[in-house]
């Protein structure tokens, strides 16, 4: 699994409004997701392509806890500077540096501090550790 991250500035940005980083504009909006739809399609192709969704901002996000007994829900949004998943993508492909190989294509190297993670999904329990 390849997991994306974002902030709620991030979100903000991507809806038109300045926060302590300028507004994307819609043009910038369209060339991300065209992006992201283009390398899906790619994954698609090649069979590797498992699932891919993107979040909702971290302002509809809930947390969910349990405190003497009783569920605790705390509501979003999260601090600005938190960054949470904002998305992800499972692929199956042959192994783990084709996946890290694969990753490379949701980072934009334009954005030095940008990452994503890559996981390995477990089938089975003992496959946890």
């Amino acid at each position: 699994m390849i997991m994306l991250y974002g902030s709620q500035r991030d979100y903000d940005a991507m809806a038109g409004r300045a926060t302590d980083r300028p507004a994307m504009t819609a043009e910038e909006v369209a060339a991300m997701h065209a992006h992201m739809g283009k390398v899906h399609q790619e994954l698609a192709d090649a069979g590797e392509l498992v699932d891919a969704r993107g979040l909702t901002a971290p302002v509809h996000a809930r947390r969910v806890q349990v405190r003497d007994g009783a569920p605790l829900v705390t509501d979003g949004p999260y601090p600005e500077t938190q960054e949470v998943l904002a998305g992800y993508t499972v692929v199956e492909c042959a192994s783990f540096d084709r996946a890290a190989e694969i990753a490379t294509g949701f980072v934009n190297p334009d954005n030095p501090g940008e990452y994503v993670d890559i996981r390995p999904v477990a089938e089975h329990t003992d496959e946890l550790f």
